[in-house]
């Protein structure tokens, strides 16, 4: 669903790269500006803000608006539950396999260039997933999508630093680009459903292509570009990743139990496409100790703390995006709800994660992340396995929107917390991949666990419709003739059982987030706070001796501000 807000690219200071100083930062903010009058001034920075804000908005806006439009999708296309998965998986991974090349790709050939390229390349793949009518097609379209939107997502962010001096009016731009993530979230939730309703599935995909198109054309007259800067692109990196973590998702996909009863995990096909994943994955690790300009340090990722909030978000994202996948399913096709009435249905869970995370925004100052870490991980954990007691007959009320407000609270609460760890000590050259990393964990754990999920609950599915055309026989009911659809009462408790066993299986690696909090998690809310001793009486340090410093405190938690917890809400 952001999902989304996106992830952070190469701000506030473009990866191996000594900081840009202060006077010079402040030079690039104005050269959007140009101008004698402040008035003129001021219009100009607030174009630039509605560009970079409205592509955020679009980038976000498509994860939930596609997701309501799911078994729209699948009726149209003829896909298996196992294929469907595809049409979040697709965009997921190349999403988050690509988006530390996307922020890297912008230091070096120009982040505004590399901005419009991306929104160019968003739009055309939506207007050819508008058109799609084979599933391969939408697939292609898909990801082709996700390449565009890994693009997009570090250079907008990186272009608020380019484009707005330090001090109010940049961190003004970075609370406006966060807002828009809970806008587009909410906004897609509704708008999918009143598209899908009244128009076509389609056009949740034809949305995306004037709001791209026109912002894409005004990003030049309104944006100043970043100047280039030496180095070269890891593709190598780029390429092993991210096919790495495709061919992973793959294999676990292609896992599942099928009609027949049999499982597939022994399968030549599923063995090679692990196999390959690791090898892949295995290379990339080993190319990014070597490289001089690597895609990811490893030094990144030599804190515990830090290493803990990415193996945090990966859990959670793991869980996240197997309970949407599921619910619009159940939702709509067991429940029976319209799309828009979907879309609506899950309102009470973005509105949770935005006023979880407000509370959790002076609460960590107060308590420190820990405590609210290992609070939220269990409230999600929590309800998730509240969504595993649903039932076919289950009501809104009574049964979904509990769970909804539990899962969306504890997820408000981790939010705030990691994106703050993430980027507690990290080296200022760093600060943009470690957290564009935060959210590449978000998507890449969400394709993976959708992938690991889907096994699970689509393996139970086939268990459960052999088991009930059994007893039917035994119990001599007439049976549904081969290749004929299923009734409905077998077909919607089916799926009711293997939704349960993956919300189980989702529970359980929220827990796992839990364990991962208690025993990585170690940082006071004096440490979090940058509290440092008090300079002696005798040798006072006037203000000016340190240019920027609190500037530069400002600029980190706005830019953790922009990190949002998922990209389904």
């Amino acid at each position: 669903m952001t999902s989304p807000a996106s992830g952070a690219g190469s701000a506030p200071d473009p990866p191996d790269y000594a900081p840009t100083t202060r006077s010079a930062q402040s030079e690039t903010g104005r050269a959007a500006s140009p101008g004698a009058t402040a008035g003129g001034g001021n219009r100009r920075l607030g174009l630039a803000l509605l560009v970079i804000a409205t592509a955020q908005l679009m980038v976000v806006l498509d994860a939930t608006i596609v997701n309501v439009a799911l078994p729209h999708v699948q009726r149209a296309l003829g896909f298996s539950g196992t294929g469907l998965e595809w049409v979040v998986n697709a965009y997921a991974i190349t999403f988050g396999g690509l988006l530390l090349l996307g922020g890297r790709a912008g230091d070096i050939l120009g982040r505004r260039r590399v901005f419009v390229f991306g929104l160019l390349l968003f739009s055309a793949a939506s207007l050819l997933g508008g058109f799609a009518t084979r599933q391969w097609w939408l697939l292609t379209a898909r990801a082709v999508q996700g390449a565009g939107g890994a693009v997009i997502a570090p250079t907008a962010l990186a272009l608020i630093s380019t484009n707005f001096p330090q001090g109010a009016e940049r961190n003004r731009a970075f609370s406006v680009y966060a807002a828009m993530a809970g806008a587009g979230a909410a906004a897609g939730l509704v708008l999918g459903g009143i598209l899908t309703t009244y128009l076509s599935w389609r056009w949740v995909f034809f949305v995306n292509v004037p709001i791209g198109v026109v912002v894409a054309a005004a990003a030049p007259l309104v944006l100043a570009e970043s100047p280039r800067r030496p180095g070269r692109i890891d593709v190598a990196g780029a390429v092993t990743g991210c096919g790495g973590v495709a061919l992973l998702v793959y294999g676990l996909s292609k896992a599942a139990t099928g009609a027949d009863g049999v499982s597939h995990w022994g399968d030549a096909q599923v063995l090679a496409s692990l196999t390959a994943a690791v090898v892949l994955l295995v290379s990339f690790v080993l190319i990014e100790m070597r490289s001089s300009h690597p895609l990811l340090p490893m030094r990144v990722l030599a804190d515990r703390n830090r290493a803990g909030a990415y193996l945090i978000m990966l859990c959670i994202a793991t869980g996240l995006f197997g309970l949407f996948f599921f619910l619009t399913l159940f939702i709509q096709t067991v429940l029976g709800y319209s799309a828009i009435r979907a879309g609506i249905a899950y309102l009470p869970f973005a509105v949770g994660v935005v006023i979880a995370s407000a509370l959790a925004s002076p609460l960590v100052a107060r308590i420190g992340p820990r405590p609210l870490i290992l609070a939220g991980a269990a409230m999600v954990a929590g309800g998730t396995f509240w969504f595993s007691r649903l039932t076919e007959h289950a009501g809104y009320a009574s049964h979904l929107l509990g769970p909804m407000l539990v899962s969306s609270f504890g997820l408000g609460l981790v939010f705030v917390p990691l994106a703050l760890v993430a980027l507690y000590k990290v080296a200022e050259q760093d600060s943009g991949v470690a957290s564009s990393l935060l959210n590449a964990a978000q998507q890449v754990g969400g394709a993976v666990g959708l992938a690991l999920l889907g096994t699970v609950a689509w393996t139970a599915v086939a268990n459960s419709v052999r088991t009930q055309v059994a007893a039917a026989a035994k119990a001599g009911r007439p049976l549904p003739k081969p290749g004929a659809p299923l009734p409905a009462s077998i077909y919607n408790h089916a799926l009711t059982v293997g939704f349960s066993r993956g919300f189980v299986v989702a529970a359980g690696i929220a827990l796992l987030a839990l364990l991962i909090g208690i025993l990585t998690i170690r940082i006071s809310r004096q440490e979090l706070a940058g509290a440092v001793p008090e300079p002696q009486q005798a040798a006072p340090q006037p203000a000016a001796s340190q240019p920027g410093t609190v500037q530069l405190h400002e600029d980190r938690a706005a830019l953790a501000a922009t990190v949002r917890p998922c990209r389904l809400c």
